[in-house]
C-alpha cells in the first residue's frame, strides 16, 4: 500500500486516513487489524462506526482509540499497549497524517522491548517516520525512557 511506513513486519503507519478503497486494500494485502487514532471531533471521511463496519466486512479486526496530542498521558499510551497486545497481526494503524499513530506505536514497541525514548524515535527515523521535532515525537521520547528506566 502506498503512503505506508512499514515499522517492523507487524506495524504499518498510514500516513493518511485510510478511505474504503484502502481499508479493503489493506485486507488484500494481509493486515489483520486496523487501529484508527482519529477522535470524533476530527473531520472525518469515514467515520468511526462505519470505519469499523468496512473493516470487519473484510473479515479484519477494529479499534478505534482516539487520541488528542493535547490529552495524551502515559494511562492513554498504556491502555493502547495493552489493546495492541489483543491484536491479530500485522496492524494498519492510522490518524490523520501518521504522527500519532507512528508515536503511539513507536512508544508501546519501545516499552515492550525496553529500548529507551531516543532508540524508539531513530526507529522511526530509519524507517522513514521523523518525529524528531514534533511534540508528540518529545513526548514519545519521554514516555519510552520513562518506561525503559533510562
Amino acid at each position: 500500500m502506498d503512503n505506508v511506513v512499514e515499522i517492523d513486519s507487524n506495524h504499518g503507519i498510514a500516513r493518511f486516513a485510510p478511505d474504503e478503497a484502502a481499508l479493503r486494500k489493506a485486507a488484500e494485502e494481509g493486515y489483520r487489524s486496523v487501529v484508527n487514532f482519529r477522535t470524533t471531533d476530527e473531520k472525518q471521511e469515514v467515520a468511526p462506526d462505519e470505519e469499523r463496519r468496512i473493516v470487519e466486512e473484510t473479515g479484519l479486526s477494529y479499534l478505534h482509540h482516539p487520541v488528542s496530542p493535547d490529552a495524551l498521558d502515559d494511562e492513554l499510551v498504556d491502555d493502547f499497549r495493552r489493546s495492541l497486545d489483543d491484536l491479530p497481526q500485522p496492524v494498519l494503524l492510522h490518524c490523520a497524517s501518521g504522527k500519532r499513530a507512528g508515536a503511539m506505536t513507536l512508544m508501546a514497541l519501545a516499552a515492550d522491548r525496553g529500548i529507551d525514548g531516543e532508540a524508539a524515535i531513530e526507529m522511526g527515523r530509519e524507517k522513514g517516520l521523523d518525529l524528531s521535532q514534533e511534540k508528540i515525537g518529545q513526548f514519545a521520547k519521554d514516555y519510552a525512557d520513562r518506561k525503559s528506566g533510562k
